[in-house]
């Protein structure tokens, strides 16, 4: 009897420990992700700033300086790593930090001829309007019969929008008269657009 006892409690345990250690496998496997989940959901998978960047202010001596010259079409790629899991392309993280908003309100890029050429947006702008792209592509895109331009200096930072669906929030840009911030909900980028009517 006592043998068949020790039998029996040796194989439950036999049984017992690869439940075990496949358990504590799943344990260190949902840890791992939830780690790099955080981690990754610092920037976009629905996050939507509570409001857009912060203006500059360069100091008083600046302001009316005169633009810096025009800069060459095959510009050096700007590097917007600032931290590990962050995307390469200018963005927002969750503490509300727009990474690569740094541009001098003069410019030249941004300067307009004529701004607001086609009319203001007035469909809303901030986290209580988010809209879906409805069609189109970096040169022109719509939502709810608003349609917009990407500035060709950010073409880059669109190659993987999704132009049929992607949820975008629109803010103004405080710096640059004209342009507005398309930010994409899905991914945590925004970038710098015109308003076409």
């Amino acid at each position: 009897m006592k043998k068949r006892t020790g039998l029996a409690i040796a194989i439950s345990l036999a049984m017992l420990i690869p439940i075990y250690a496949q358990q504590r496998d799943h344990d260190r496997r949902d840890q791992h992700q939830d780690q790099h989940k955080d981690q990754h959901e610092e920037v976009g998978h629905g996050y939507v700033p509570p409001h857009g960047p912060q203006a500059s202010r360069p100091p008083a001596h600046v302001q009316h300086a005169t633009p810096p010259p025009a800069t060459a079409k095959h510009e050096a790629p700007r590097n917007f790593h600032d931290q590990p899991g962050h995307p390469n392309a200018p963005h927002v993280d969750r503490d509300g930090h727009w990474i690569g908003h740094d541009e001098a309100p003069n410019d030249p890029r941004f300067h307009l001829a004529h701004p607001w050429q086609h009319g203001h947006f007035s469909l809303g702008f901030g986290p209580g309007h988010v809209f879906h792209i409805q069609g189109g592509n970096r040169s022109r895109f719509w939502f709810n019969g608003a349609y917009f331009s990407v500035a060709p200096f950010d073409y880059p930072y669109v190659a993987n929008w999704y132009w049929t669906s992607d949820p975008i929030v629109i803010y103004e840009d405080p710096d640059h008269p004209g342009w507005y911030l398309a930010y994409n909900t899905r991914l945590g980028t925004y970038v710098h657009v015109l308003y076409l009517g």
